[in-house]
């Protein structure tokens, strides 16, 4: 994918499902790409997280940008389908916003600096 700026190995993906389904439980998230946007443009995102699947692309494909441009965290997960059910939703979600990490918080930590090495290794 396009705005896909680098691809998660199966164990990162693992953990981001595992991390965002804590964190739905523990803190807090927002879900669909209209209030994750939000969240990253009032700077109250920790942690962004994006499916590869997405289809138009189009309707994430600023996501990665506007992260960048507010020094927040983000990334990929393979499927919109799995990230929903993480989410603790009954629907696909295309993007989820951590924004509040309660007791993922250690594991929101280190997912955002495996994904930073993989974004500069890829650049």
């Amino acid at each position: 994918m396009a705005y896909q700026k680098f691809e998660p190995s199966d164990e990162l993906a693992d953990e981001t499902y595992d991390a965002v389904e804590k964190a739905e439980t523990s803190g807090e998230i927002v879900t669909g790409t209209n209030e994750v946007t939000k969240s990253i443009e009032r700077n109250e995102a920790e942690l962004v997280v994006i499916a590869g699947n997405v289809s138009p692309e189009e309707i994430v494909m600023h996501l990665p940008a506007l992260s960048e441009d507010k020094d927040i965290s983000y990334t990929f997960v393979p499927d919109k389908e799995e990230l929903g059910i993480a989410a603790g939703i009954n629907v696909q979600a295309a993007a989820i916003a951590v924004t509040s990490t309660g007791s993922a918080e250690d594991d929101i930590r280190d997912i955002a600096s495996k994904s930073e090495e993989l974004l500069e290794a890829e650049e």
